[in-house]
């Protein structure tokens, strides 16, 4: 038998990035793959992120209907609603509370 000498070739994180931009065949886990594999970063950081719903206008608007109830309920949660009122309501009645035992304190004294 013959040994076979083959030639081999180096890929580089900059190739694989190249190639990766290019390509729309790969799924998203394969495409993962390759860029854990020969430390291919994402392409930029200022990119915009692609749509899931392509040329879809009908889910686009479903996903942005969705988008728009989780961001509302984002703000809901973090207390940045809005109306300027209800906090405020709020507020004060803590501040009631939180007077009225300052108060007692400072008599048990």
């Amino acid at each position: 038998m013959e040994r076979k000498v083959g030639s081999s070739t180096t890929v580089t994180s900059k190739e694989v990035k190249a190639a990766l931009e290019k390509t729309q065949t790969l799924t998203s886990e394969e495409e993962k793959v390759l860029r854990l594999r020969h430390g291919a970063g994402a392409a930029s950081k200022s990119a915009p992120l692609p749509r899931a719903a392509g040329n879809n206008e009908q889910l686009g608007d479903e996903l942005l209907l969705i988008e728009m109830q989780l961001m509302k309920a984002m703000r809901e949660r973090t207390g940045q609603a809005r109306s300027a009122s209800k906090p405020k309501a709020a507020a004060t009645g803590t501040n009631a509370t939180k007077d009225k035992i300052v108060r007692a304190l400072r008599k048990k004294k």
